[in-house]
């Protein structure tokens, strides 16, 4: 058989009576009064549950299953032309004109006519092609899809091997349709080249990946992220609508962009090696790069998905030709800068250290083609320390330095790019310069001197401007290194060279020392003075780890700790309070903060990721066995002696790290000194006090700490700010304040 010809039908499996007629789902259309009357889904990561019997098949026999009808998006017939197998029409979605809202129905057998019509032209197309009516390249894509494995691809373990086999007949047909009126239009050639791009947009917006958004009620498109995950259910939109994604929506926004953004000046595109440039010195008044991150986006594979259908629009395009592999049909990938120890260039593994090779002479002939009195952006949106460090050893090794940084609210919060990954909020502009050939060297202390008071500037005015977080963090990077990029090398007073490492872990630690100066307050000291006030290290800790998570996309992991970015299907909003282990330590480490200390008590640690527990995770290791109603009834009588004597039981099991005597530069700590534990602890005990309803004992405590001194409260007062909105500890914390006596 053709390969995009239907699939076979799934053989029959008799059931217990030895009846081969299986059990037909029926389905319905209603609306559903609360969400217990909704179903839970009956797929889950691979393992799909019988509607019949509600047997769980596993993975393997899912992925089977599918695999032997190609994706299992096309319908199967029987010879009557009545559906026998293959995907099934769940449910009809219709608009009618000048009128609000969608309208449902459930799927007739007249509704399965296209879909047979379009299998059989299809398979027309692909007989006339076969059979040499035809020139060109197969009308339906068949180039293959990237070996198993590739990084952001899951599909190929359910039979979609070639591009074609990401459409399902109907889809397939529509996208032949436009490129065969592209190829046959009279209209120009750069009227045509926006149709073929448009055609591409419409492939994203209408493939057997693309999703149904019950909340929006609208198509989603396959790309909501840089990756090719398998669905469970997907929506076809009809081409001759302007759903969302649909060619057509495609060109009128096309055309409002247009019609903004026309220039008398057009520009001119060369494909060709960024380490490689081929324009000569000095050349350029404007550099600007948004560059890769090792292994983040498989930026070459994915844009095949496009590519495979501009080749078929726009026949014998230079630009679809690679120019350093003549045998490779598709997009160039051998000289990508990439993190991929499963590929090599030039014999040469592509690991982390030859993306950071490669990325260093690409900066390095950006420098190149920048003339002296030139501007270089370079674009970043990660928030992982390594990626920074590697981008930032190459501009300043490249010759550049470093005066601007700038966060642009480019990305959108509900892309789930920004939910699956360390992606930030913003994307960070860093605004270059090429440094003078004439650069004096720097002296290390001068260098310390000027920090602090220029972190703490830039930070007062990008909170003024809304930025937070890790978008924040970053985004002082640029102001803190152009101190340090001016000078062609910046050295101790003994004359040993500073890495660019040792002075960017100064950074962190002056942001997270100005970062605590103001949320937990310094006493009137400067920032990075060291004095944050009298709060002990778990509240220093915990105040830093929610003040970073201000307005950042955490990590979002599954139930079993798997990165989305994994998983075979689309990632959904994180829960907890996340951030990468990377980022907590470069806080913390300087700061004399010992992670190991806290783990278990105020954070938990599982693969490069940290969460900070919840206050209810913690009630066993601050009640013991003895639980919360003895503590309370203890601090009814006497708030502070029954918090000596009632919290901690297991603490001489159990030692705890003893506390270090206090001093200006003092971080450390693990016990208040009067036995009571450390405010933070005292503050989550209040907290699980008004969850538990203790109202009484809840009163006593506060009224104790409030004749004990102001950190309590203060302290309570500045996680409350700091915890995200609607998080369930937040709605603790402010209902207990709220019992505070005025």
């Amino acid at each position: 058989p053709s390969l995009f010809s239907p699939p076979p039908p799934p053989p029959s499996h008799p059931d217990t009576n030895n009846n081969t007629k299986a059990n037909v789902a029926k389905f319905e259309v209603f609306s559903p009064q609360s969400d217990s009357e909704v179903q839970s889904s009956t797929v889950v990561r691979a393992k799909a549950t019988c509607l019949s019997c509600g047997s769980v098949l596993p993975p393997k026999r899912v992925r089977a299953q599918i695999a032997a009808q190609r994706g299992g998006a096309d319908v199967v017939f029987d010879a009557k032309g009545r559906r026998s197998g293959g995907a099934v029409l769940t449910a009809v979605v219709t608009v009618k004109p000048n009128e609000p809202g969608r309208r449902y129905r459930v799927a007739r057998e007249t509704d399965y006519a296209a879909v047979r019509k379009s299998q059989q032209r299809v398979a027309r197309i692909i007989s006339e092609w076969e059979s040499g009516g035809m020139t060109g390249a197969c009308p339906v894509p068949d180039e293959a899809l990237p070996a198993v494995g590739t990084l952001g691809f899951s599909v190929q373990r359910y039979g979609m091997h070639q591009w074609g086999t990401l459409f399902s007949a109907r889809q397939q047909l529509a996208l032949v349709t436009l490129v065969r009126s592209i190829i046959a239009s009279t209209a120009p050639e750069t009227q045509k080249k926006l149709v073929a791009l448009l055609n591409g947009k419409g492939a994203d917006g209408n493939n057997s990946l693309a999703r149904w958004e019950p909340g929006g009620e609208n198509p989603v498109n396959l790309f909501a992220r840089q990756a090719i995950p398998i669905v469970w259910d997907y929506c076809e939109s009809t081409p001759a609508s302007r759903a969302r994604g649909v060619f057509l929506s495609g060109i009128d926004a096309a055309c409002r962009v247009i019609n903004r953004s026309r220039s008398m000046s057009p520009g001119q595109v060369q494909l060709a090696d960024a380490a490689n440039h081929p324009l000569p010195d000095q050349s350029a008044d404007v550099f600007f790069t948004d560059p890769p991150y090792y292994d983040a986006i498989p930026y070459s594979y994915i844009s095949d998905f496009f590519l495979v259908w501009l080749k078929r629009a726009l026949p014998g395009h230079p630009l679809w030709r690679d120019p350093f592999d003549p045998s490779n049909p598709l997009s160039p990938k051998e000289h990508e800068a990439v993190s991929d120890e499963t590929k090599t260039c030039d014999g040469r593994v592509k690991d982390r250290r030859f993306f950071e090779d490669v990325m260093g002479q690409a900066l390095g002939e950006g420098r190149r083609l920048l003339r002296d009195d030139g501007i270089a952006s370079v674009v970043f949106a990660h928030k992982t320390t390594e990626g920074w460090e590697a981008l930032l050893t190459g501009m300043i090794r490249a010759g550049w330095t470093v005066t601007g940084s700038w966060p642009i609210a480019t990305e959108s919060k509900t892309r789930l790019r920004a939910r699956a990954s360390a992606a930030l909020a913003t994307s960070v502009h860093l605004v270059c310069r090429p440094r003078s050939a004439d650069a004096q060297v720097g002296e290390w202390a001068h260098v310390l001197g000027e920090l602090p008071g220029r972190v703490a500037r830039w930070m007062n005015r990008l909170q003024a401007e809304g930025i937070r977080g890790a978008d924040l963090v970053f985004a002082c990077i640029g102001p803190a290194l152009e101190i340090f990029s001016q000078y062609s090398a910046v050295e101790t007073a003994d004359g040993q060279l500073v890495e660019l490492e040792a002075y960017l872990e100064k950074v962190w630690e002056v942001v997270g020392r100005t970062a605590l100066a103001q949320v937990l307050g310094a006493g009137g000291a400067q920032p990075g003075s060291g004095e944050l006030g009298l709060l002990e290290e778990d509240a220093r800790l915990t105040a830093l780890f929610l003040w970073t998570r201000q307005s950042s996309d955490a990590p979002d992991e599954d139930e079993k700790g798997k990165p989305k970015e994994e998983a075979d299907e689309p990632a959904v909003p994180a829960k907890k309070l996340s951030l990468p282990f990377d980022m907590v330590r470069r806080f913390a480490q300087p700061m004399g903060i010992d992670l190991n200390r806290w783990t278990g008590r105020v954070i938990s640690q599982e693969k490069g990721i940290v969460r900070l527990l919840p206050v209810l995770d913690r009630a066993k290791e601050l009640f013991g066995e003895a639980g919360a109603r003895s503590v309370a009834r203890a601090v009814k009588t006497d708030p502070i002696a029954g918090l000596q004597m009632s919290l901690f039981p297991d603490s001489e099991a159990s030692p705890r790290p003893s506390r270090a005597p206090r001093s200006r530069l003092d971080l450390g700590d693990a016990r208040h000194r009067d036995g009571a534990g450390t405010v933070l602890d005292r503050v989550h005990v209040a907290m699980l006090f008004q969850h538990g309803g203790h109202t009484s004992a809840l009163r006593e405590l506060i009224k104790a700490e409030q004749q004990r001194g102001p950190e309590f409260m203060h302290l309570a007062n500045a996680l409350s700010a700091l915890y995200p909105r609607g998080a369930r500890d937040k709605r603790l914390l402010d209902a207990m304040l709220l019992a505070a006596p005025r």
